[in-house]
């Protein structure tokens, strides 16, 4: 049973070592695509800024007077009795 499953690894170890070889074949024969870096976004995002700052005048913040509020009158405390 030894010798069977030696040979049978064996097998398999040439199989894919020549599956590997092959692949990596045809991975250098393949054309490589260039990376295409979108420049629209770019440009959207940039009017997008633009049309905002049109939209949304600055406005001037305008400062709440402080209210005062009015003091707590203390209740007086009660004594203890003593019986």
């Amino acid at each position: 049973m030894n010798k069977k499953n030696k040979l049978a690894n064996k097998k398999h170890r040439k199989t894919k070592k020549r599956l590997k070889i092959l692949k990596e074949i045809s991975l250098k024969k393949a054309k490589k695509k260039p990376i295409v870096k979108p420049k629209v976004e770019q440009v959207v995002t940039v009017d997008l800024i633009q049309e905002e700052q049109k939209a949304s005048p600055k406005k001037i913040a305008t400062k709440k007077s402080p209210t005062k509020k009015t003091a707590t009158k203390k209740s007086p405390t009660k004594k203890k009795v003593k019986k």
